[in-house]
């Protein structure tokens, strides 16, 4: 089983960017965190970042018959990109949506996540555990054997 694993804006700036909302840890400690809860969960990841909207459309329209589920963390691009949500309709991949901090605590304008539409759960305001779950998750749903 093989996962994309994506992250949006600002994402490589971790440890940096508002640290009392996103942690101490810097990117190179969250890819690090993914890999081995991969590895936990016994599937294949590959990790992608990219602060440009068209990069992460186009990484995901080459998903397409290549990975068997997606978690995402849109970042900033959750709550304008139609474009992601788009283009995660269209390649019709099991996409599980991700974020670090509680978005649903956070500013008004940050309520609404459009990616998330297009995905069957989201984990939020768990921090790095929030990808551990998505992958666990996804895994288990594409074996049948996902719960609650």
């Amino acid at each position: 089983m093989k996962f994309l694993i994506l992250n949006g804006p600002n994402l490589n700036l971790l440890g940096l960017r508002e640290p009392d909302i996103y942690g101490r840890q810097d990117y190179a400690a969250l890819c690090s965190f993914i890999e081995s809860a991969a590895e936990d969960a016994g599937v294949e990841a590959e990790l992608f970042q990219s602060n440009h909207e068209g990069a992460l459309v186009d990484r995901i329209q080459q998903a397409l018959g290549v990975f068997d589920g997606i978690v995402i963390n849109p970042a900033a691009y959750t709550h304008t990109s139609v474009a992601i949500l788009d283009a995660l309709k269209a390649v019709q991949i099991p996409a599980v949506e991700v974020h670090l901090s509680d978005v649903s605590k956070r500013e008004s304008f940050r309520q609404i996540s459009y990616a998330g539409l297009a995905c069957c759960r989201t984990f939020m305001g768990l921090g790095f555990e929030g990808y551990r779950r998505a992958i666990f998750y996804l895994r288990d749903l594409l074996k049948g054997e996902e719960s609650v």
